[in-house]
């Protein structure tokens, strides 16, 4: 938990701008093994109910052991937490910032206990996603809701901020990641390279209940415009497959992309990880191992750009999402751009319904 100290020009300022509905910020992640012995039970946890065989899991555990039995996410978390922090000041919030998760430590209910013992009513959540999805929206709201059975009636009411994946700030931090990848290019080749945008492949049964393709191909849209590039120069995929084969998932497949890629006469390509929030296991191991290693094998330069993590413009967004809250927005001071404007605060009955058949494996944000 971080708990902001404000001068008293900063709490005065509080006080005026913000309301007393809400006295404290959740941040909800998925969570990570942060040593070895931790990777078989945290992917325990993700897989709970699902029947998944052990050599899966232990196939999965490997990707995590190539790099230490250490997933980033948890440390990515808290220097996203120290650096929003400090933006919440600047913006007069005094509100105590709390941190729990999904999968693995610190636990959404030890966290809520941790809020009720220290009088917390109400507080503001922010889900580390940036798209609607079962496993990346309502699965989290689940997750909260039995979170607060088990700690009981003291547990606080915990409201979600809204989905982003079109705010101004979350394209402009994408588009200065894909910048940075460009400058890598030589220039003469800059304003032709093929730049693939990938996001986590999810069951086509899950996307045909939620807006997760749609809302992925708005945001890959509006940062090619902000980046002048032509719509025959970029792409959408999709990478970390899993569950049974004969089951239909997302397409097409990042690997098979590259592929064609190269084929199509390509020698370079920018990916860039849309659809993830930091450099976390599946894109270091998917992109920066497998991807890598077939781009070398196939004769393509791949140039993998940096997911948004504690960009400015990001972690500005994330700041002004708790203020519109705080302070009572309404839907024309929310900003968005292109179609289909801001998402909505309180999520619809029938919003990212879970597939009808479970799958084999959840996938991982870790």
């Amino acid at each position: 938990m971080i708990r902001p100290e404000l001068s008293v020009d900063q709490r005065t300022k509080c006080e005026i701008e913000t309301t007393s509905e809400y006295d404290a910020i959740l941040i909800v992640g998925f969570g990570g093994p942060e040593k070895p012995e931790d990777v078989m039970p945290f992917l325990e946890n993700v897989t709970r109910g699902r029947n998944i065989p052990r050599e899966r899991l232990e196939e999965v555990a490997e990707h995590y052991h190539h790099f230490g039995g250490v997933s980033p996410i948890n440390e990515q978390v808290r220097s996203l937490m120290a650096t929003l922090g400090p933006e919440l000041r600047r913006h007069g919030v005094a509100l105590p910032i709390y941190w729990g998760n999904r999968n693995w430590t610190p636990m959404l209910p030890d966290t809520l206990r941790e809020m009720a013992a220290a009088g917390v009513k109400k507080s503001l959540a922010i889900v580390l996603a940036a798209y609607s999805s079962y496993s990346s929206c309502r699965q989290y709201r689940e997750d909260i809701g039995r979170a607060r059975e088990e700690v009981g009636p003291t547990a606080p009411e915990v409201a979600k901020t809204r989905v982003f994946y079109n705010h101004p700030e979350f394209i402009t931090a994408n588009a200065d990641r894909v910048r940075e990848a460009l400058a890598k290019i030589p220039a003469e080749d800059r304003g032709e390279v093929p730049i693939t945008f990938t996001a986590h492949s999810i069951p086509a049964a899950m996307a045909a209940n939620s807006l997760y393709e749609e809302q992925l191909r708005e945001t890959c849209r509006l940062v090619a415009a902000e980046l002048n590039v032509d719509s025959r120069r970029w792409s959408l995929v999709y990478q970390s497959r899993s569950g049974r084969p004969g089951d239909l998932w997302l397409e097409p497949d990042i690997l098979e992309h590259l592929r064609d890629v190269r084929e199509q006469g390509a020698r370079e390509v920018i990916v860039h990880p849309i659809g993830f929030l930091s450099d976390h296991m599946e894109v270091l191991y998917d992109l920066d191992e497998e991807a890598q290693q077939l781009c070398e094998k196939i004769g393509l330069n791949m140039v993998r750009s940096s997911t948004v993590g504690t960009h400015r413009g990001f972690v500005r967004m994330l700041c002004e999402l708790v203020c519109e809250r705080l302070q009572g927005a309404q839907e024309d001071e929310k900003r968005a751009l292109g179609r289909f404007g801001p998402s909505h605060d309180e999520c619809p009955l029938n919003c990212c319904l879970p597939p009808v058949r479970p799958q084999n494996l959840a996938h991982a944000q870790s």
